[in-house]
């Protein structure tokens, strides 16, 4: 007996020995590593003067790498061919920038490398390391700075490049379409402020691309730009800013294509509503044609009535100051056949039309066979208008609160421009009651006029929007609810809509102001009252 107890104590020794060697062995993990790695020295060393060498090596107190270089590095003034920076995807204690370019004399290089230096563990970011040398004999110390805004949207784009073009000899305006600029910076991801440094005294011209492939040039159809008006002299305490719009693109219109019988597609870019066609050559007696636009596409559809009998034969395409012939070979495809669509039914706003529209052109619609019945089947009288760019009819009518209406469109009631009639179409549509909207009042104080006042939603979508050229209150009833920002448009040439800028010409584009708050208020059967006092 005594000697099982002498077992048992031994094989309790035992595990109690194994337990602790286990809890000693298993690692606690330790505080999370959140210090970002430390830079113990640079050869050549941070703002060289005389620099002469094509290699440049930066040493850290651990193993670092290199993330989203492409994006976060910015050289200024860029060079070309651009610095090869090693080791990329592996970690090392070291970074190494050999430059392949051929350096310009007497010139300071800056190199920021954002938050492309990382610890190799936990990623911490060596913030904005900038590594400085000069050519010369001394380093340029002197700054330009200021922010970045958008022109038309409230919040601004990030990674913004702001850029110095020195206006010398060969300087023209054309230049942010050629070349590189003679310094860079950019606002990277969280900042709407810049600051170029590093400058020699001169006067520049200032610009800032929102440059989605950063080749540091301006293409018109991709590329938000901004500028300052006339030049800068630096130095200068002065702090610029510097709003960003999107030009409208210069009108140009792409190669005819057969889509279907008597029916051509022309695909365009930019402003096409004083866009004409021309067909060239004879045509048949009674020779008809109509436009369309595609409701999504950049497309307009020429249609044409009698059918051709030719191979091919030639368009002109004409636009304000632009003209271009098109060649086009015709094909044999079947024409169209028409369908016809209610565009608003399902429930109307009582400032809402019903709208119908067709595949093929209309040429004519029957009121005598189209009815409007309320839910206690009595005639709603109502009158037309027609888009023919859009090919739509429009019914207006006077809407009550919660009411039902049923639309009959009979044979006969809409003919297209093929001779085409439709058959007996049905729709429904409702309206709610009053007190399911919101209404709004807004006041402007210290404005001039012409104005546009506007309602967005959250996304940034228009919903509602009103034009006056004198003061006045702006009433906007029967909203649907929901949040919505409040913006000025300042029409200055009173055409009703917001025009955007050109570098070229030097025009900015026209002012936007945003009510500083959301209006989260807009409820149903609630009526919100907003002062937008402007400075």
């Amino acid at each position: 007996m005594r000697k099982n107890v002498l077992q048992s104590v031994v094989i309790l020794i035992i595990i109690s020995l194994v337990i602790s060697c286990a809890n000693r062995g298993t690692p606690s993990g330790g505080p999370k590593d959140e210090e970002a790695p430390l830079i113990i020295k640079s050869s050549p060393e941070n703002l060289t003067t005389n620099f002469k060498g094509k290699e440049i090596k930066i040493y850290f107190d651990e193993y670092v790498k290199i993330k989203d270089l492409q994006k976060q590095l910015i050289i200024s003034p860029p060079m070309d061919p651009e610095p090869t920076v090693t080791p990329m995807g592996t970690a090392s204690k070291y970074i190494t920038i050999t430059i392949n370019d051929t350096l310009d004399d007497n010139t300071t290089y800056a190199f920021n490398f954002g938050q492309s230096i990382v610890d190799n563990n936990e990623e911490n970011p060596y913030d904005y390391f900038r590594y400085v040398f000069s050519t010369g004999d001394y380093i340029d110390s002197l700054s330009v700075k200021g922010r970045i805004l958008d022109a038309e949207n409230r919040s601004p784009e990030t990674f913004v490049s702001v850029m110095l073009y020195e206006k010398d000899s060969t300087f023209t305006d054309s230049v942010v379409y050629k070349k590189k600029p003679k310094y860079i910076t950019n606002t990277l991801d969280s900042l709407t402020t810049f600051s170029i440094d590093n400058i020699k005294p001169g006067t520049y011209k200032l610009v800032a691309l929102k440059d989605d492939n950063g080749n540091f040039t301006f293409q018109q159809d991709k590329d938000k730009i901004g500028f300052y008006e006339g030049f800068i002299t630096v130095p200068t305490d002065e702090n610029y800013t510097i709003k960003l719009f999107k030009e409208a693109v210069n009108f140009d219109v792409k190669r005819a294509r057969q889509v279907a019988g008597q029916k051509i597609a022309f695909g365009f870019e930019g402003d096409y509503k004083t866009m004409e066609i021309e067909l060239l050559g004879d045509k048949p007696e009674g020779f008809t044609t109509r436009v369309t636009k595609d409701q999504s596409a950049d497309t307009l559809y020429y249609w044409y009535r009698p059918k051709l009998e030719l191979d091919s034969t030639q368009f002109i395409v004409r636009n304000k100051t632009f003209i271009d012939t098109l060649k086009h070979r015709f094909r044999t495809i079947d024409k169209d056949t028409l369908t016809v669509k209610m565009l608003s039914s399902g429930t109307l706003g009582f400032s809402d039309d019903l709208k119908i529209s067709g595949t093929i052109p209309f040429v004519k619609l029957n009121e005598k066979q189209i009815k409007i019945l309320d839910k206690d089947s009595l005639d709603v009288s109502f009158e037309t208008t027609y888009d023919s760019l859009d090919n739509v009819y429009s019914l207006q009518f006077e809407k009550q609160e919660s009411q039902k209406y049923a639309i009959q469109m009979l044979p006969g009631a809409l003919e297209d421009f093929f001779g085409n009639v439709n058959d007996t179409l049905n729709y429904s549509a409702r309206t709610k009651l009053y007190s399911d909207y919101s209404n709004i009042r807004v006041t402007l104080r210290n404005m001039t006029y012409p104005v546009i006042v506007q309602l967005m939603t959250e996304k940034g979508e228009v919903k509602y929007e009103q034009f006056a050229k004198v003061d006045r209150l702006f009433d906007f009833r029967n909203l649907s609810p929901g949040n919505y920002y409040l913006r000025v448009i300042f029409d200055a040439n009173g055409n009703q809509k917001w025009d955007s800028g050109n570098y070229l010409e030097q025009f900015q584009a026209e002012r936007i102001s945003y009510y500083p708050e959301l209006i989260d208020d807009a409820r149903a059967n609630w009526d919100p009252v907003i002062e937008f006092i402007l400075e």
